[in-house]
């Protein structure tokens, strides 16, 4: 930033400077320049820039330039996103992404395609069937409950943070009648209290079970292999519906071993995607309730998009074509290259670097871990309450380290105060321990930067289970 200091000689009536232009009253500011053109229009605050309104001179004056009071900052340079999704592109899948548009009738877009969905469904641990949409972490909500249901149907829906209830309200949006039990935003579902609830719909008017594997707003990792086998238990035939957006490609997943019906998913998170494509994989099971289902319309319609009789019919019109080549990368990458266990060790390992730092710096009234038990807790993402300062933390990162973190999501309301005492740190997809520890030490700083009380060795700890093994 830049002080612009009044030129003593007057200059031609519209010359540019780099960084102004003189007239005859002496020398004006760019953004001045600009609003003298527009009469009535106050001039915003100054701010240095080019600005072009007449010719230049063969030796263009330049402004006399002094240091401006303002504080230095460290954020410039490499920005680090640290939220849960969108997560970070590597650099190879925008490369191949950055392509001119393809033929989307016949040729390699149509074949390379068609190679996308074996490897897909190695991801979830799947022999079952997948759809592809062109849609966000909502259009996979819709499309897995459009094609299994009917207006009035009943389901459950057990909360442990806020992406459960907005699979519920679009639920209700369907005319399903929606029950829910709540767990709370720092406690795990407890699978016996479903199993309690199916024994108790004799009736079995309970059509599916809707369970979010891993809530990105508590953090919270839900037991889909305990549920199942309290659906099982209860000889119940609901389908157990799991929203794994933010657990695919970072948690263990294995849907076919855990004989979950349903599983969604979306582009944005482990799958190191931009936001724009959501996946809906379903077994006969579920193919069977498609058969009654009277919410489904031909855009959701899953069958045609699963084992489409044209190329078209893949995504009910034109496909996502930079997408899907930018799957094709990063599937190339998981599955191809580290592997998709591999995958789960290394999101393993980098989730307890974050929980040593955060377990060494908590304190009362200071840094908290919003998930208590580790067996409970999300490889993906870690919620954190800090008490009075998570917005400022999160502020600070930005401003002065070029970090930018999560806010917390439904662990208050938005007008409370409390709102602004939870923050939330991604650590999916496209990350190294490099990145990772970088990412740790700017929240340390920040932490010291604002007085927070907070224990040492954070950094320490978060070495030592790098350094393991």
């Amino acid at each position: 930033m830049v002080t612009l200091v009044k030129r003593q000689e007057p200059q031609a009536t519209g010359f540019c400077s780099l960084t102004g232009y003189n007239d005859k009253d002496g020398y004006k500011p760019a953004l001045q320049a600009e609003t003298d053109l527009l009469p009535g229009v106050s001039p915003p605050p100054l701010r240095a820039h080019r600005c072009v309104v007449g010719q230049f001179p063969p030796h263009p004056p330049i402004a006399t330039a002094l240091e401006s009071p303002s504080p230095m900052s460290l954020s410039h340079g490499p920005q680090t996103l640290a939220i849960p999704g969108p997560s970070i592109v590597p650099e190879r899948v925008l490369r191949a992404m950055h392509r001119a548009s393809p033929n989307i009738y016949t040729g390699p877009l149509v074949e390379m395609t068609k190679s996308l969905v074996p490897d897909l469904k190695r991801v979830a641990r799947t022999e079952q069937q997948v759809a592809m949409y062109i849609g966000n972490g909502h259009t996979a909500w819709e499309a897995s409950l459009a094609n299994t249901h009917s207006r009035g149907d009943r389901v459950l829906v057990p909360l442990a943070g806020a992406f459960g209830r907005g699979w519920a309200e679009i639920a209700q949006g369907l005319g399903l009648q929606v029950e829910t039990m709540d767990f709370g935003t720092a406690s795990p579902i407890d699978p016996a209290r479903i199993g309690e609830r199916l024994r108790a719909d004799s009736a079995h008017e309970i059509r599916s079970v809707l369970v979010v594997h891993v809530d990105t707003s508590s953090s919270l990792r839900a037991d889909l292999a305990a549920i199942r086998r309290e659906i099982d238990s209860a000889a119940h035939p609901a389908l157990l519906q799991a929203d794994c957006i933010a657990s695919l490609g970072c948690d263990r997943i294995e849907m076919d071993a855990w004989g979950v019906d349903v599983l969604i998913a979306g582009s944005q998170k482990g799958l190191m995607l931009p936001p724009g494509m959501a996946f809906v994989f379903f077994n006969d099971r579920a193919d069977r309730a498609r058969g009654r289902a009277d919410c489904v319309t031909g855009h959701f319609d899953w069958r045609p998009r699963a084992n489409p009789p044209t190329p078209s019919q893949r995504f009910n019109g034109t496909a996502p074509t930079h997408h899907l080549h930018g799957l094709r990368e990063s599937l190339d990458m998981i599955v191809c290259e580290e592997g998709i266990e591999a995958v789960w060790a290394r999101h393993a390992r980098l989730a307890r670097t974050v929980w040593a730092a955060f377990e060494a710096w908590e304190r009362p009234g200071g840094v908290r871990l919003n998930v208590r038990d580790r067996e409970h807790r999300s490889h993906a993402v870690t919620a954190i309450e800090l008490p009075g300062h998570g917005t400022r933390l999160r502020e600070w990162t930005e401003q002065h380290a070029g970090l930018t973190l999560g806010i917390g999501i439904g662990m208050a309301p938005p007008d409370s105060p409390r709102w602004h005492d939870f923050f939330r740190v991604g650590h999916m997809g496209h990350l190294s321990a490099h990145s990772l520890l970088g990412t740790l030490g700017c929240i340390g700083a920040g932490l010291k930067a604002l007085g927070v009380p907070h224990g040492d060795g954070g950094l320490d700890a978060a070495a030592a289970i790098v350094a393991e093994g």
